[in-house]
């Protein structure tokens, strides 16, 4: 679907940066030093003005800010939520008129590209996506050495982590096309290590994704069929769906931050949302 649709031109979240001198900056007074420090004010399109303070450190001086209440860690322009309000947008578009005229997959291309799918890109993506949905042997038959009874959050994370030993050779995660593979191959895969970690608990054998049927439509069968010949509800799968657009990107929570935090490092991205899904798993995350 082309980003052509009535009223869904609405610009992605960008920032400008205010140099010091003009009308909106900030001025830092220090006891000891002979002038201000003039710091530059970032206008975002939506929420509150930042202080830049990257200077700081040359001056001398650190921020002591525990938990980041007050500091954004990035400048990005892929989600912006404000809960009181009621608003959430994905790259500027709102969830509403997404829910609406989209699917998820083509949420996941519009947050990964920054724009709407032509119709020949979303079904290439969608095709790429639904061929990698399938759960290596390796990783199905590790699934078996938890007790039913096995919190799902701890297989969740110890599944996701072992997708790092299936997928370590010849990725290179500076190498572009590579982190897009890998994060289609994530998209593709987490409904299928739910599914089996659930089936698992329930005494449920394994079943296959089916070509026949969608991503939401496969998620329900793979779930919760206890056998092939189980029936989809559509307007179960539609709900469902809506449900995994509306959890697609919470920007920068705990466990986002966490997983930017282990990428940092240049480890296995798989082990990197292992890590996140950890931090998603404490009660705090909210």
């Amino acid at each position: 679907m082309a980003d052509t649709k009535e009223g869904a031109a609405r610009g992605p979240i960008r920032s400008e940066k205010r140099e010091p001198g003009q009308p909106n900056h900030a001025r830092l007074y220090v006891n000891g030093l002979d002038g201000p420090i003039e710091l530059p004010i970032l206008k975002p399109s939506l929420g509150q003005e930042v202080i830049d303070i990257g200077k700081l450190t040359g001056e001398g001086y650190f921020t002591y800010d525990p938990g980041f209440v007050s500091t954004a860690s990035c400048d990005s322009n892929i989600t912006y939520i404000d809960g009181d309000a009621g608003t959430l947008l994905h790259r500027g578009y709102p969830i509403e008129q997404l829910a609406e005229q989209s699917d998820f997959l083509e949420l996941c291309y519009l947050l990964l590209h920054g724009g709407l799918p032509s119709p020949a890109d979303k079904a290439a993506f969608d095709a790429t996506v639904m061929a990698e949905r399938g759960v290596p042997d390796g990783v199905q038959t590790m699934v078996g050495q938890f007790s039913p009874s096995a919190h799902p959050m701890g297989i969740m994370t110890a599944l996701t982590g072992a997708l790092a030993a299936e997928y370590h050779e010849g990725l290179d995660i500076t190498d572009e096309a590579h982190r897009m593979t890998t994060a289609q191959r994530l998209i593709a895969k987490m409904p299928s290590l739910a599914a089996l970690t659930y089936r698992h608990g329930k005494g449920l054998r394994y079943l296959p994704p089916r070509d026949d049927l969608n991503y939401a439509e496969n998620f329900l069968y793979t779930t919760f069929a206890e056998d092939e010949g189980y029936e989809i509800n559509p307007v179960i799968a539609r709900a469902m769906d809506r449900i995994f657009m509306l959890h697609a990107d919470h920007e920068q929570n705990a466990s986002t931050s966490t997983v930017r935090l282990a990428g940092s490092t240049g480890t296995n991205p798989y082990s990197a949302i292992a890590a996140g899904i950890a931090a998603l798993w404490g009660p705090s995350h909210g």
